[in-house]
């Protein structure tokens, strides 16, 4: 037996969109303090540390107020839509075409994480430059007033290529994640009980996406902590970036700071992709539903 048709691509692309501004609506607040603690470098004075999430959030919104948690949205809104639609939509594409390539039927779990890291690869080419804005807005001491002026200085002041800054680093991100939260789904969704009823089958896609989130956050949150230093890194003229490529940024930060410093922002990042996850895949599997019926 054959797994089910998916939606044409067009369709894919618009559930993607719906599932991701839904998560990022709900789960943008602990993004800001991922990114804060993972910019967060170890000779920070200790009124200034960031001593947990709950320390974080409690700081940011005594020293900066509350509507700092959700700066730099627009960015992250503007972004969801392609970002989700792209990672779903061509993480299906891409199932099909190894399906194919391989002369297979039915999905294997090999296949769902090469299809994963696949679709992440393909992701983070929309997502850089929407990542770069988020990340410049959240520093601490931006001088940023808003997304179109962090455009407009960076085009200005280091090169319009500087847009693209940390690619290499978000790919890494963006495939090992992917492939970690699609090839855990697969896993986890063939071990739980068949769904009997609607309610059964939001149950699972909850669970497995959740899991799915929190292994994806596992396994890729080191090259997020490096894309995150690349990304709020200026392109001087003629001075050498600290942090440019990947390895070698995760060499500089484990030699520096310690192991632990790859892994900055990890719970903030686990509490937001691991429920956001399971959000996500719910999202998607309903829309997606709504959409197929609609065809019929």
């Amino acid at each position: 037996m054959s797994d089910p048709t998916p939606l044409p691509f067009a369709l894919q692309f618009v559930a993607g969109a719906v599932a991701g501004i839904s998560e990022i609506l709900v789960m943008y607040p602990l993004d800001v303090v991922k990114t804060r603690m993972q910019l967060q470098l170890s000779t920070v004075s200790a009124d200034e540390r960031y001593n947990g999430v709950i320390d974080c959030f409690r700081k940011i919104i005594r020293k900066e107020g509350f509507s700092r948690l959700y700066k730099g949205i627009t960015s992250p809104i503007l972004m969801e839509a392609p970002k989700r639609a792209t990672k779903f939509a061509c993480n299906d594409e891409f199932q099909k075409f190894y399906k194919r390539s391989f002369g297979v039927e039915r999905l294997t779990q090999p296949l769902s994480i090469l299809s994963g890291a696949s679709a992440g690869i393909c992701e983070s080419m929309v997502v850089v430059p929407f990542e770069l804005v988020k990340i410049r807005l959240q520093d601490q001491n931006t001088t940023f007033k808003g997304p179109v002026d962090v455009v407009r200085r960076i085009c200005k002041e280091e090169g319009i290529l500087a847009m693209y800054n940390g690619l290499e680093s978000t790919m890494w991100r963006h495939g090992v994640w992917n492939a970690g939260y699609f090839g855990i789904i697969f896993q986890i969704r063939s071990l739980l009980p068949a769904a009997q009823n609607k309610s059964q089958k939001t149950r699972n896609d909850l669970i497995a996406g959740t899991f799915g989130g929190t292994f994806g956050s596992f396994c890729s949150t080191p090259f997020d902590v490096v894309k995150s230093r690349i990304q709020n890194t200026a392109v001087v003229p003629g001075q050498m970036r600290k942090y440019n490529w990947t390895w070698p940024a995760v060499f500089t930060i484990y030699a520096e700071e310690g192991f632990t410093a790859l892994y900055k922002g990890f719970l903030p990042k686990v509490l937001r992709l691991g429920p956001g996850g399971g959000i996500l895949l719910v999202v998607f599997t309903e829309v997606s539903d709504i959409l197929r019926n609609f065809t019929k």
